[in-house]
């Protein structure tokens, strides 16, 4: 009896719809997709390109994904659809994925070939040359895409060092003004254009820029605000590499090849967040990017929560000159809490010149070269200690390990929230899921950290649920999504 059942099986009729057609592009599949299969996963553009590619070539996946685990030991951490699009961009000249529907399976496997190599130079380059040597403050990798395009497009090998400190400027203000933040196939499709001229393409890049914010330079104003820590993190990052800011205990350079556990750099808040909050400054003034700067870990530790007006002026004394490569400003009146707002103001001004000095030799192809290093590649990564604790950063990872364990897609760190009609931002999210935990069903999630109520106003009020407890977090993922969604798809 349970062979004939089994054997009945055969018997099934299992109905095919086929969806054909020209006017059947990817977009419109996708959607028909998603309405009809509404109770699992949503499928992306993305995932719908990589599907038909694999059709013809089953080993693409295991390919693509053998290059993003090479590229997470180095300490940047990519997606899946992130390659393809790179790829897409090699290959058609386009960020559409449609756009790949007529390009056969060698010309992919090229294209890979293509991205691997380019990725692996853009990757040393912005390194070496930017000092951004990990994930957290790569910035703007929605850029990449075109980088790569107009490496391949050039031979591989970029003309000269003005070429490359120029192609440098581009990247360095997209992320700043978060030229990818808003509609990213829209705005890459653009600038993908702007290169198609050989000798005039760059210019044409840079020109787009200007249109969009009239001015490149940057203002004291700039560093104002919380909630642009997550564009001028990277550059403040940036600026302690290539300006050769000095440890305060040690008096050495802060280089990326400072080696031991110790030595990896962590962010310091200048004025302690526990100091500030008892003299009655808000959450926004406490965290300000000006209030930022980098230690090592093992002077981090000695600084701990004391008061700067003690602690700068014992590394001043210890080191001369080490206090200062961090632009924090000489007068000691500005190192006491009661006039931590005219310390601000007076270190956004020195950090907008040093900015705007370091980006003008970039453009102008003025800027000192640096010693060659090795690759990135080759390194072990730099765990940076982000804006939140090291117990908090464990957290997170650990929330976001959790999910994923369910079959839910990983979050995404330090997630900027943005205004959809101004690309302005809004606020950075510890950790979200901007598609919502089941992608595209269920509502918008956002952890926060040890936050005030100010920014759970500010995320609620664009549709994410948030939490600031991950037990929390994880008892909604068990008792609504898997309830309501319990087969992925």
């Amino acid at each position: 009896e349970r062979l004939n059942a089994i054997g009945q099986i055969r018997e099934i009729e299992l109905h095919i719809e086929e969806v054909t057609g020209e006017d059947k592009t990817v977009d419109v599949v996708v959607d028909i997709f998603n309405r009809v299969n509404s109770g699992g996963t949503k499928l992306s553009k993305g995932d719908l390109a990589l599907a038909k590619i694999c059709a013809q070539w089953p080993d693409a996946r295991n390919e693509m994904k053998s290059r993003l685990d090479k590229w997470q030991k180095a300490g940047f951490n990519f997606k899946l659809e992130w390659l393809l699009r790179c790829i897409n961009a090699i290959v058609t000249g386009e960020a559409l994925f449609g756009a790949l529907d007529k390009v056969d399976v060698a010309s992919i496997n090229q294209g890979l070939q293509q991205a691997e190599k380019s990725i692996d130079t853009l990757l040393n380059l912005i390194s070496g040359r930017l000092g951004l040597d990990h994930d957290r403050v790569l910035g703007s990798r929605y850029a990449l895409p075109l980088l790569a395009r107009y490496l391949v497009d050039h031979g591989g090998h970029l003309a000269d060092y003005k070429e490359r400190d120029k192609l440098l400027y581009w990247y360095i203000h997209t992320f700043l003004w978060g030229r990818f933040a808003g509609s990213t196939e829209t705005v890459l499709n653009q600038d993908l254009a702007a290169i198609e001229d050989p000798h005039n393409g760059l210019n044409r890049l840079i020109d787009a820029l200007r249109q969009n914010r009239g001015d490149l330079r940057l203002n004291a104003s700039d560093f104002i605000g919380w909630s642009t820590a997550a564009r001028f993190y990277p550059l403040l990052y940036m600026l302690t590499r290539v300006h050769h800011a000095l440890d305060w205990d040690t008096g050495v350079e802060l280089a990326n090849e400072m080696l031991g556990k110790l030595n990896r750099l962590q962010v310091h808040h200048i004025f302690p967040k526990a100091l500030l909050y008892k003299n009655g400054y808000s959450r926004a003034e406490v965290n300000a990017i000006g209030n930022f700067t980098f230690l090592t870990q093992d002077t981090n530790l000695k600084v701990s929560d004391r008061d700067p007006s003690v602690y700068l002026e014992e590394f001043a004394r210890k080191h001369p000159g080490a206090v200062e490569s961090h632009w924090i400003p000489t007068d000691r009146e500005l190192w006491k809490v009661e006039n931590y707002r005219d310390s601000l103001a007076a270190r956004r001004e020195l950090l907008a010149q040093a900015a705007n000095e370091f980006l003008d030799s970039l453009l102008t192809g003025s800027l000192a070269e640096v010693a060659a290093t090795g690759s990135i590649l080759d390194r072990e990564p730099v765990v940076l200690g982000g804006i939140a604790s090291k117990e908090e950063q464990g957290v997170l990872l650990d929330t976001n390990l959790w999910v994923t364990e369910e079959g839910f897609p990983e979050g995404e760190f330090s997630y900027e929230l943005t205004d959809e009609a101004t690309g302005e931002p809004l606020a950075v999210i510890d950790l979200a899921w901007p598609d919502g935990i089941q992608e595209g069903y269920s509502q918008p999630v956002a952890l926060l950290i040890d936050e005030d109520a100010e920014l759970g106003e500010i995320v609620n009020g664009v549709g994410f649920r948030f939490f600031t407890d991950p037990e929390m977090l994880k008892k909604y993922v068990r008792e609504e999504v898997i309830a309501q969604f319990p087969v992925a798809v």
